[in-house]
């Protein structure tokens, strides 16, 4: 008896999952610089952050919650084994032919605490699950009117509960938090309100696209 041929994957969710493993990896690495937004800064990771926010949001608009949820805890994959393959490569040894100095800059950008990277795996995992389970809930009561409204209102309420945890769990008694707290909270709103629903709106009608 031959078994039966699973379903083709569609375009849109292959291209935006692949997307969404980079942007998973990648965000850790930005993280490492601040951005001077004004007269806020804000750790540049959040770009990557945001994107990630717009992808699982567009697929769970093209393909449902279900869906956007399976992503957001298979990325936990590629974050979790880009962490791992990290503290392989800063224990190998150095070549003697590597400069001093960009070693030094690699250690400096890559090395990170136990709490930090405890605080960006819970971060993830809780703020993207939350942006997918508003936004669907959102959408059950609008349909598919108001992508914009729902789109802002999921992003701004995660980005404020990332920040809450990754914050806490990374530096709660290192020291005083409260400054950087409401920093990045304004800097996270400002930018979830501004830049996600163009974001959201331009997947969407590339994986309606891609889906034809």
């Amino acid at each position: 008896m031959e078994s039966p041929v699973p379903a083709p994957i569609a375009r849109s969710l292959f291209a935006f999952s692949i997307f969404y493993g980079g942007m998973v990896c990648i965000a850790g690495v930005l993280g490492n610089k601040q951005v001077a937004l004004g007269p806020l800064a804000v750790e540049a990771g959040i770009f990557a952050f945001l994107l990630l926010v717009a992808t699982s949001s567009a697929i769970a608009e093209l393909h449902g919650r279900h869906v956007a949820n399976r992503l957001v805890q298979i990325g936990f994959i590629p974050l979790i084994v880009s962490l791992l393959l990290t503290l392989v490569v800063l224990a190998a040894p150095a070549s003697p032919a590597m400069e001093p100095e960009r070693l030094n800059a690699f250690d400096l950008m890559m090395t990170g605490t136990p709490r930090i990277w405890l605080g960006g795996i819970v971060a993830y995992g809780t703020s993207q699950t939350l942006n997918v389970t508003i936004f669907a809930a959102l959408k059950g009561g609008e349909g598919s009117r108001l992508l914009w409204l729902r789109s802002a209102v999921a992003s701004v309420l995660s980005q404020i509960v990332d920040t809450l945890l990754f914050v806490t769990i990374a530096f709660y008694g290192v020291f005083p938090i409260g400054e950087l707290l409401v920093g990045q909270m304004i800097a996270k709103v400002v930018l979830s309100i501004v830049l996600v629903p163009p974001l959201i709106y331009g997947f969407v009608a590339l994986g309606r696209r891609l889906d034809r």
